[in-house]
């Protein structure tokens, strides 16, 4: 026999030996792929509002879009303050010690209150105004920390809802600004929005708003002072009570403007900005690439690239307003 050749029965005791170690390692393997399959993921959810919305569910749809069903692979621990912002930090602080993988939000005041109770668990806005501004990220671009997500702002819509507020209303000279006090955004929103008025030749009146107790006296405020039409800012408190925010100007004989088309669920006259609904469909996206390995300060907060303009008609009659026949047609959807 050849000096190389190997002998058959050697080959089969190293076949027999490292069948033992084969197996360990085949099983390893399938414990493996087994732990992966069925790994769920916890998503905490906090907002400052009273329950789920139609926002809500299109987080959970776009969830399913990319491949998580809530009680297969993941599960979402929700906290709602029920309209009692002081409740941030205490719900915020619970959901840190879930030890959830990442905890989606909406609004600068929840999640500043989420940043004071982790610097770790990734932080994804659902929704967010000036992000820069309110100290949430360093840049859109590159946001830094453990927060990223979506923004509905853009310095070009506060005054593109006056203007057409001056279009459905000739003769506007005087518009008030529903704003609430305790947003820590709220204050450079509405000194966007006097800018904007300036601008546009408005008169601004100022309606700073704790909700929703202030809403009658601001209302009537508003019509004392002449104001015909009120512009509401957008926050978690005003799409809360956004039913309550409609009624109160519709008692006061005020056209109202508001910033996304959820708000006219409640009443509102129009509206006009991003679908609020499917951004947070969209902030999903965020959720899957943090779960799957990428840091929040890497991934770049998105804005919305279309903006739609909403009419209620039925809000129209009720104030006996008749929409001039050139703003009908610039509309993306009249309600009825």
């Amino acid at each position: 026999m050849p000096n190389g050749g190997a002998r058959p029965g050697a080959l089969g005791c190293m076949s027999i030996r490292l069948l033992p170690f084969l197996v360990i390692v085949s099983a390893l393997v399938s414990l493996m792929a087994v732990a992966q399959q069925v790994r769920t993921w916890r998503i905490g959810y906090l907002m400052d509002r009273s329950g789920p919305v139609a926002f809500d569910e299109a987080f959970v749809q776009g969830l399913r879009e990319n491949g998580y069903v809530v009680g297969q692979n993941v599960t979402i621990e929700y906290r709602w303050t029920e309209g009692q912002s002081a409740r941030l930090p205490a719900l915020a602080n619970d959901l840190v010690s879930q030890r959830v993988d990442v905890i989606v939000t909406a609004g600068a005041a929840s999640v500043k209150a989420l940043k004071a109770a982790t610097a770790t668990i990734p932080i994804v806005m659902a929704s967010s105004q000036d992000a820069v501004a309110d100290g949430l990220v360093a840049s859109l671009a590159h946001p830094g920390g453990n927060v990223t997500g979506r923004s509905v702002y853009g310095p070009e819509l506060t005054p593109k809802r006056l203007e057409l507020l001056k279009a459905a209303l000739p003769g506007l000279s005087r518009v008030g600004i529903l704003w609430n006090s305790q947003n820590p955004g709220g204050l450079n929103q509405f000194r966007e929005a006097e800018a904007a008025g300036q601008s546009l030749g408005i008169h601004i009146v100022s309606l700073n708003t704790r909700f929703p107790d202030d809403l009658e006296p601001v209302m009537a405020q508003a019509a004392r002072a002449g104001a015909t039409a009120v512009l509401t800012l957008s926050d978690s408190s005003t799409i809360t009570f956004r039913a309550e925010i409609a009624a109160a100007a519709q008692r006061h004989r005020l056209a109202t403007m508001f910033s996304n088309a959820a708000y006219l669920a409640g009443g509102g006259l129009m509206s006009y900005g991003p679908d609020l609904v499917e951004t947070f469909r969209l902030a999903a996206g965020h959720v899957d690439k943090i779960l799957k390995g990428a840091k929040p300060a890497d991934l770049p907060v998105e804005q919305p690239s279309r903006f739609e303009f909403v009419i209620n008609m039925k809000a129209a009659e009720q104030l006996g307003l008749t929409i001039p026949p050139a703003l009908l047609l610039q509309a993306d959807k009249l309600i009825d």
